[in-house]
């Protein structure tokens, strides 16, 4: 499955790759928790928790180009975050890399990560996670379908409807209340829900 299969619309993309393995340098992880994010006010898919929102800019442009590239930010200063671009290009939509299961080179992401985390917290946590697959702000706009990258996606089959939760995202005072995280139910590595306490009250936010 390559790159043509995430030029669909944000909810779609994310189901997608939920389930995907995600393979960085020493370590391999599949997903188990996304949260989808559309564009700008005008779009097929406005999203005012959007980095694209307000238009493309230097530090966005990844999620207005072809899918299937990785667009990464820093949050807060601090933990790199990763996307995946997604939709037509020239259409802002991105898919957050939420949490991860490392199933191979624990070892090299105990080491990025600490000693002291269990197996399933190495990689939970959008920060957590490029942590220990050692994804940095240099690999913003790799392609993800290039087998010679240090980055790339493998999307399988999508995992069944019954085996997919679905909920608010996290820490996002836009559009607070849309059901775009999606996660593997039950599943040890998914992170816990955190409402942004700029948000809007629930229910008053779409």
């Amino acid at each position: 499955m390559g790159p043509d299969h995430l030029q669909t619309d944000p909810l779609s993309a994310a189901h997608r790759v939920l389930g995907a393995t995600l393979s960085g340098p020493g370590v391999r992880a599949m997903i188990v928790e996304v949260e989808a994010y559309g564009g700008v006010p005008d779009g097929p898919w406005p999203d005012a928790a959007a980095h694209s929102y307000r238009g493309p800019t230097g530090r966005n442009r990844v999620m207005f180009g072809p899918p299937g590239h990785l667009y990464t930010y820093r949050s807060y200063g601090i933990h790199v975050c990763a996307n995946v671009a997604s939709g037509p290009a020239g259409t802002a939509s991105a898919v957050l890399l939420r949490a991860a299961a490392v199933e191979d080179g624990l070892e090299a992401a105990r080491a990025r990560r600490g000693a002291q985390h269990a197996d399933a917290a190495l990689a939970r946590g959008p920060g957590n996670l490029c942590s220990a697959l050692g994804i940095t702000l240099a690999d913003n706009g790799l392609d993800l379908f290039d087998p010679a990258g240090p980055v790339t996606l493998t999307l399988r089959e999508p995992v069944a409807a019954t085996a997919v939760e679905s909920g608010p995202r996290v820490g996002v005072s836009g559009a607070a209340d849309r059901p775009w995280r999606l996660w593997l139910a039950g599943h040890p590595a998914v992170s816990a829900y955190k409402r942004s306490a700029r948000a809007p009250a629930p229910g008053d936010s779409d």
